[in-house]
């Protein structure tokens, strides 16, 4: 039961962790991550980059990111640094 236990928790806690990283000083806040998200993840970010711009922000409280990585394929400026699966 102890190995049981654990290796839920285990598997539990790499699901936890997929998800994306965003460099909000490289953002641009152009959208299109936003827009080809399959699970409608990222939204725009109430906060400004050191730029000046509302970048966009990972939101994702429920752990459906599966880290598919098509938000970092299609930035133009490569402000998905990260992203985990």
């Amino acid at each position: 039961n102890y190995y049981k236990e654990h290796f839920f928790l285990l598997s539990a806690k790499i699901f936890i962790m997929s998800g994306i990283v965003i460099d909000s000083d490289k953002c641009k806040n152009c959208g299109i991550c936003i827009e080809v998200c399959p699970f409608k993840l990222i939204g725009h970010s109430v906060h400004a980059n050191i730029h000046g711009t509302i970048t966009a922000e990972f939101q994702d409280k429920d752990n459906k990111c599966k880290g598919c990585a098509l938000c970092a394929i299609m930035c133009p400026d490569i402000a998905i640094k990260e992203v985990r699966k």
